[in-house]
């Protein structure tokens, strides 16, 4: 009689597999985070991030389009600005004719079924490269929403669909919310980033945009302050939860892959969509392996985008988008 049970039977052949297969991934399930740079016809790409690039309005409008056409849905946008414009105040984060937004327009004119999801948190206009504004030593929280507030208003004036904070303040979705309807921008969503780790896997974001926390002894030397302890769990759904209850449309886990058990829980305890961040050192990670022919570039790209769908992710924020895509569509 044994077994009765040959759980093979259902792995005899692809065409079998791809019946029972319990997880899908689509170019839709993709969104593109993309890094945006004064000038036109400028194009550089990311030493730590290789097929990455740093790109002026103009190209960046291009790319946009051809990952439409790939069937990608959604960019998340972040901006390098000139170090002129930084200070402690990030004045420059809600300039009408800022680079974000001026960028917002340029792709909403382009391609208007994009949808434009720009970063709301201070860090690339700070001089000090915080998510806030620096008092007494340490991020000032009540200041620095109000800050934000303004920086995603102009956000929807130059058409954005959602924004998406990654400060890590305590109240800033409820601000946001209130300060996007007073503003009238009842349709513009917030996607927050309602678990994000004070990881290490961040650091060739910090070089694609010169955003790390500078060294000077006035000012924290890291992000912990603000972004969550990796040892904990129980603080990723709390925040979550209480991201929703203040009116957040998605909620994001950061990073992604070292993260998945987050995922899942997160996942299980909110009713919103929620979006997966396989951030820049997890990309990093496999070019590198790949480039020394450690690994399987493209078998493992897509196995970890799985796993990250199978853990529960709606939306995945990914580097890989491009090419992922690609892959899916032949």
């Amino acid at each position: 009689m044994f077994p009765l049970h040959r759980g093979r039977r259902l792995r005899t052949n692809e065409s079998i597999r791809s019946l029972v297969r319990e997880t899908s991934l689509s170019p839709s399930d993709f969104m593109f985070p993309m890094f945006i740079a004064e000038g036109e016809n400028v194009q550089v790409e990311i030493a730590s991030m290789p097929g990455i690039f740093r790109r002026s309005i103009d190209l960046t409008v291009k790319e946009v389009q051809e990952i439409y056409a790939l069937g990608i849905r959604a960019v998340n946008i972040y901006v390098k600005v000139s170090e002129n414009l930084k200070d402690n105040t990030g004045k420059e984060a809600w300039n009408k004719e800022g680079l974000m937004q001026n960028a917002i327009r340029a792709i909403k004119t382009a391609c208007p079924e994009m949808i434009v999801m720009p970063d709301v948190a201070l860090d690339p206009y700070s001089i000090y490269g915080h998510d806030g504004i620096i008092a007494n030593g340490d991020i000032e929280n009540d200041s620095t929403n109000a800050a934000l507030v303004k920086m995603a208003v102009s956000h929807a004036e130059a058409g954005a669909d959602f924004v998406a904070p990654s400060d890590m303040m305590d109240g800033r979705v409820l601000r946001l919310r209130e300060g996007l309807d007073a503003a009238g921008f009842h349709y513009v969503g917030i996607m927050s980033y309602s678990a994000k780790y004070a990881s290490a896997f961040y650091g060739p974001f910090r070089d694609a945009l010169d955003s790390a926390p500078v060294d000077n002894a006035n000012v924290p030397a890291d992000k912990k302050t603000y972004q969550m302890d990796y040892a904990n769990r129980i603080e990723a759904i709390k925040e979550a939860l209480w991201d929703v209850e203040e009116g957040a449309d998605m909620v994001m886990v950061k990073p992604g892959i070292a993260y998945l058990d987050i995922v899942r829980e997160v996942k299980n305890a909110v009713n919103v969509p929620v979006t997966v961040y396989h951030v820049s050192g997890e990309y990093a990670m496999i070019k590198a392996a790949a480039e020394r022919g450690w690994l399987d570039h493209d078998k493992i790209m897509m196995e970890q985008l799985m796993c990250i769908k199978r853990a529960g992710a709606s939306l995945i924020s990914t580097y890989f988008a491009k090419e992922a895509a690609i892959i899916l569509n032949k």
